[in-house]
């Protein structure tokens, strides 16, 4: 499980960090695994990035559900940080009920929930999910072990989500160095006179390249696309 660890960090394709983790999902003793990266930009922009190794039919039903809407563990992810069992969670509506339930009837009648806290807070969320058809698999002292390494798991596939996601959007948006660089400004709070200051440029000048750099990120002002340039791990 050690040496799986090691890898994650360094791997490329989406493909090979699946046949990574359902290895380790083998490893701690479970049939399925589930991760959950969730991205929320602003009030109105939310992304997922999700890797499965469960079964497909899962994977269908939970993207054409919604079920990310009602999911107990994304929730629990939200604002926990240690790990859990799927048993001592307590579902707050109808609707988790019921993805509790289908849950259980794709693989994960046990579950260990485990989250990978950020340091932009809830903006951006993490958590593994790991599954058996076993409802007996994750307790005892089965969980005590798994848990630790459910952790570290969860953080390294979150620090390759995020890996992945800065990449994406530098290709996507065509963000250079020196866009970076006024966005780190930005987000120490200086103001164009004092950024312009110090690049031996006049602040209108400034003005016009921040312009610039939010019509790169879909942004509505400087503020803004600082925020998401730091969510995507930029700055």
């Amino acid at each position: 499980m050690l040496e799986i660890l090691s890898r994650i960090a360094d791997l490329g394709p989406t493909g090979e960090v699946i046949s990574l983790f359902r290895e380790a999902v083998s490893c701690l003793g479970a049939e399925s695994g589930v991760f959950l990266s969730c991205l929320r930009d602003d009030a109105s922009r939310t992304s997922l990035h999700t890797l499965w190794a469960c079964d497909p039919e899962w994977t269908a039903a939970y993207a054409g559900q919604r079920w990310f809407e009602n999911d107990p563990w994304l929730r629990y992810a939200s604002h926990e940080a240690e790990p859990t069992r799927s048993s001592d969670l307590i579902t707050v509506s109808k609707e988790e009920e019921a993805f509790s339930l289908a849950a259980a009837a794709h693989g994960f009648a046990s579950a260990l929930v485990a989250p990978a806290p950020s340091q932009v807070g809830l903006s951006r969320v993490g958590v593994l999910c790991l599954g058996s058809r076993n409802t007996a698999c994750f307790e005892g002292e089965s969980f005590s072990q798994a848990r630790v390494l459910a952790r570290a798991l969860a953080m390294e596939l979150h620090h390759w989500v995020v890996k992945v996601m800065r990449q994406e959007l530098l290709a996507g948006s065509g963000l250079n160095e020196a866009d970076l660089e006024l966005l780190r400004y930005e987000a120490a709070g200086h103001s164009s006179k004092a950024i312009g200051a110090a690049l031996h440029l006049e602040a209108k000048t400034i003005d016009c390249r921040f312009q610039r750099v939010n019509a790169k990120l879909d942004a509505p002002d400087r503020r803004t696309a600082a925020r998401i340039a730091r969510l995507y791990g930029l700055l």
